[in-house]
């Protein structure tokens, strides 16, 4: 191993180039500050490339081939069969997730940043090491911002193997669709992946510990999900608690303890998804001094400032809900603070949405959360039945339902469970965040037949003159 005898001074050093790293080194440079950046691995984090991205990709995927297979309901008959060819599938994947690392790439060049491949490590508050696989260098800095994400977590009784008991970037890049499939964990990531693959022809089981799927997600909304789900042939077990399992060779076999009984179940894949945990506990961050939560997430304020002035957190190490585009926001917050100005965290409408099926979206306040709040809420929920173009889409399923102020009509909150509900939550997510009333929504055209328009209705149903529903007396 080489290793540098001279530490190198620099202005401002992001750890982790993911939706949280790359978005402050580009606002912090775009600021006037001298920026590098590092990371181990190829630029854009999770998200980009072992997440968000080629997650949606397998999922787009599986919904071309099951909108093909019920072609025929449009009368649109398909002669022979339709096959999935999983190779090239991930292989198109992959092609996606290339594009859009090298725009990263590209971007943070673009903006003045120097791009640092390695690891790296805290020696104190003001410098860290820099390993890579022939080289070590120290760095020492003025500022840093702390961006590295988080990892799937691992079940003891029932650890990753890489190869049929996986964790979701193994369940990714599989090279053929399971005959059966096990997944450990009924929250958004074992969702969308199970559907994902009882749609490209697996037979699919979902083991959830709590007594519904999406915990913590209104159950309004899951109904919805779990709906389709049977329809899909997905078998759902909740208060399913894991108690172990092996790769056989040919086959994993999971135990699991259900209503008391142990229960076997075997499948060619298991993916366990059940949540993620903070990469912090290789970075050294005693030596800087940084403090951490009894889970690892470091503890941070509405500045994202750690307890050390200089050292900042943003995104997934830094805990709270771990979504890539709360990491973005926190990272202008970041990088604005550190340059002199006054931001703040302001999570007043963070959106929050799971690429199911039907999607849910969500932002805002729920009904039972506004009374906490103490307001007195009027709640209109409009149906997607009733809407020209999800039904001429063939996707009806679902409603959005927005939560007011009895009094103002202010927008206090909107659920959404439905067609393309992951785009329509940003017209509810502005309208929250602005202060919105229901009058604001009712009264803006909206174009028709468009999905949108049940936005609007159900904003009508909250002033109580709603066209396309009967309203409420």
């Amino acid at each position: 191993m080489v290793v540098g005898d001279l530490a190198q001074e620099v202005d401002v050093l992001v750890i982790g180039s993911g939706p949280g790293g790359y978005v402050a080194a580009i606002r912090a440079a775009q600021l006037g500050r001298s920026v590098a950046i590092v990371d181990k691995d190829t630029v854009g984090g999770v998200c980009l490339n072992r997440g968000c991205i080629p997650s949606k990709a397998i999922i787009s995927a599986s919904e071309r081939y099951m909108g093909i297979k019920e072609a025929g309901e449009m009368g649109i008959e398909v002669s022979g069969d339709v096959n999935v060819n999983m190779p090239k599938l991930i292989e198109w994947k992959n092609g996606v997730v290339k594009k859009l690392t090298g725009g990263v790439n590209s971007l943070l060049k673009g903006n003045g940043v120097e791009i640092i491949s390695g690891e790296a490590y805290f020696s104190g508050p003001n410098s860290l090491r820099v390993v890579s696989e022939d080289a070590s260098q120290t760095y020492k800095f003025n500022d840093v911002i702390i961006a590295t994400g988080s990892r799937p977590a691992e079940l003891k009784i029932l650890p990753f193997d890489g190869k049929r008991i996986l964790s979701s970037t193994e369940a990714l890049n599989l090279q053929e669709v399971p005959k059966r499939f096990i997944v450990v964990g009924g929250g958004y990531i074992g969702l969308e992946l199970g559907t994902a693959y009882a749609k490209l022809g697996a037979e699919v089981t979902i083991l959830e510990g709590t007594k519904s799927l999406l915990p913590g997600t209104d159950e309004a909304l899951t109904k919805m999900v779990t709906r389709k789900l049977k329809k899909l042939g997905v078998t759902v077990i909740t208060e399913a608690m894991v108690q172990g399992g092996e790769n056989t060779g040919d086959e994993v076999v999971v135990r699991a303890t259900v209503n008391g009984e142990e229960k076997t179940f075997s499948a060619d894949y298991c993916l366990v998804a059940v949540g993620r945990k903070p990469n912090t506990d290789e970075l050294g961050l005693e030596f800087a001094g940084v403090e951490t939560d009894e889970r690892g997430f470091i503890k941070i304020d509405k500045q994202c400032r750690t307890n050390v002035e200089h050292i900042y957190a943003i995104g997934d190490c830094a805990g709270g809900a771990l979504l890539a585009h709360k990491a973005s926001y926190e990272a202008k917050i970041a990088a604005e603070v550190m340059c002199g100005m006054n931001s703040v965290i302001d999570y007043q409408a963070m959106p929050f949405v799971i690429f199911s099926d039907p999607e849910i979206a969500y932002t805002g306040l729920t009904e039972a959360q506004a009374k906490e709040e103490g307001y007195d809420p009027v709640v209109s929920r409009f149906a997607f039945a009733a809407n020209g173009r999800a039904l001429s889409m063939n996707h009806a399923d679902g409603f959005v339902q927005i939560v007011a102020d009895k009094e103002t009509k202010q927008v206090l909150g909107v659920q959404i469970v439905g067609p393309e509900a992951s785009t329509l939550i940003g017209e509810a997510v502005f309208a929250v965040e602005m202060g919105a009333n229901a009058e604001d929504i009712a009264m803006t055209i909206h174009a028709h037949p468009t999905l949108p328009e049940t936005i609007m209705e159900a904003a009508e149903g909250v002033l109580g003159h709603a066209i396309h529903m009967v309203n409420k007396k």
